[in-house]
């Protein structure tokens, strides 16, 4: 590793191994002194998450109570508690390029608010998607550009929903309008990409038996950096190794547990954890591991396909969940979809709990951070794409005013909340898809 003398550490300082590279985490020796005591407002917002949910929701157990705050969560929200300082529910927001109407538009329209050319072959043709607007300008400078994360693994083709082609559901981000970016969900493959070399599946095992972890051919180097740290920074660099050498441990655990199961999932590939919700929270502590290393600053996560047909037997919903969103109003049809909400949205919760609780500054990964949640359908039983479940949190350091509840009279573009948020994390662009303009009262004076 190459010594630094200079009297603040450069950001991107990495800890290089056999096969793996490590960028370290913000770092008060990073900080020059003479900006030490405004680090919150010199970092600013500067990462951006978005989180799909597919399938809409069901609006009477979503939408808060009170028309202005989330005082009283409501039943499929209420894991949101630990965080809602730091979070904005919207309610009466629409895509309408998604329309007329299907599951496909649904997903391809959600970060583009482009509507979709109807087709079932290769020529495709939608738009740049906000995430990848943001990658162009703020994703230079990171290791990767931008992440792209699934829960399942689909490599279907042809048409797939309504005459339109496999692509609008299977990709989320989209480089340009006819260039959709395929999202990884096998946990060891997004964890090489991000500290390790990929290479075959056999290349991969071999290497596995190499080296015990791929930390372990940085540990002289770390060693040494410490000596050049106070101890706040030692404590932080090795409170992130741990978390790096902790993931990997359950991504080796769950690829030996599924040498060992002879139950086929078409939904899950091989090596991710049997539960979902085991997988979904290693691949959102796989997001926050790229955050705190600053890997990337763009991360997309399709925390479930449209049109899925996983069950959820861990909570107690023993049917497929595309079904049930085509519930017809059965009483009982609808109370199981809310729980798959709840499911979800609990998930997200401890997500945001953990960049809570992580310090970057002299605030958080959450405070730098904007992550938005939600699906570009409202009412799956219809179809509808408008009234849709839109959660935005983080961004305190950008002026972001949590614990609202912000609930429009009239539909408003989704657009004007990509064009909103793209412009906090200091990504200019006069306008996004369809929108009309930027979102007003959702931030204010930056904290400080």
């Amino acid at each position: 590793m190459k010594f630094i003398t200079k009297k603040s550490l450069p950001r991107r300082t990495f800890l290089k191994g056999v096969g793996a590279s490590f960028a370290l985490p913000l770092l008060d020796a990073m900080v020059p002194a003479a900006t030490a005591s405004s680090k919150v407002s010199a970092l600013g917002v500067r990462r951006l998450n978005y989180v799909f949910m597919p399938m809409g929701m069901d609006a009477s157990r979503w939408t808060p109570k009170s028309e202005k705050n989330l005082d009283e969560l409501s039943p499929i929200l209420n894991s949101l508690q630990p965080v809602k300082q730091n979070t904005a529910v919207f309610t009466n927001m629409e895509l309408r390029p998604a329309y007329p109407g299907s599951h496909a538009t649904s997903n391809s329209s959600f970060l583009s608010a482009a509507k979709a050319k109807v087709t079932e072959s290769t020529d495709y043709y939608l738009g740049t998607t906000a995430d990848q607007v943001a990658a162009k300008q703020i994703g230079q400078d990171t290791q990767l550009p931008s992440l792209e994360l699934a829960m399942d693994l689909m490599q279907t083709v042809g048409q797939c929903d309504n005459g339109y082609a496999c692509v609008y559901q299977n990709n989320l981000s989209w480089s340009s309008p006819t260039t959709p970016l395929p999202a990884e969900a096998h946990p060891r493959l997004v964890f090489e990409n991000l500290f390790g070399e990929g290479g075959t599946t056999e290349e991969r095992q071999a290497a596995l038996r190499q080296r015990a972890s791929l930390l372990d051919s940085i540990v002289d180097d770390m060693n040494r950096l410490k000596q050049q740290l106070g101890k706040s920074d030692q404590t932080k660099l090795t409170e992130y190794l741990d978390s790096i050498r902790e993931v990997e441990r359950r991504i080796q655990t769950a690829e030996s547990d599924s040498k060992d199961n002879p139950l086929p999932d078409l939904d899950r590939p091989m090596g991710v954890p049997a539960s979902y919700g085991d997988h979904a929270r290693l691949m959102f502590d796989l997001q926050l591991l790229a955050f705190r290393g600053d890997i990337t600053r763009v991360i997309t996560f399709q925390i479930a396909r449209e049109t899925s047909n996983r069950t959820y037997p861990e909570i107690g919903v023993p049917d497929p969940h595309h079904p049930l969103s085509h519930h017809g109003d059965n009483p009982e049809k609808v109370a199981r979809m809310a729980k798959i909400n709840a499911f979800h949205v609990s998930l997200f919760a401890e997500y945001l709990e953990k960049l809570q609780n992580t310090p970057e500054g002299e605030g958080s990964l959450l405070d730098h951070s904007l992550c938005l949640y939600g699906s570009g359908i409202g009412n799956p039983n219809v179809h509808d794409h408008t009234n849709l479940p839109i959660i935005v949190a983080g961004g305190a350091s950008g002026g972001m005013k949590g614990n609202r509840h912000i609930r429009y009279d009239k539909p408003e573009p989704l657009s004007n909340l990509h064009l909103t948020l793209l412009d906090k994390a200091g990504v200019k662009v006069d306008q996004f898809g369809d929108s009309t303009g930027k979102i007003n009262g959702l931030f204010g004076p930056r904290k400080n």
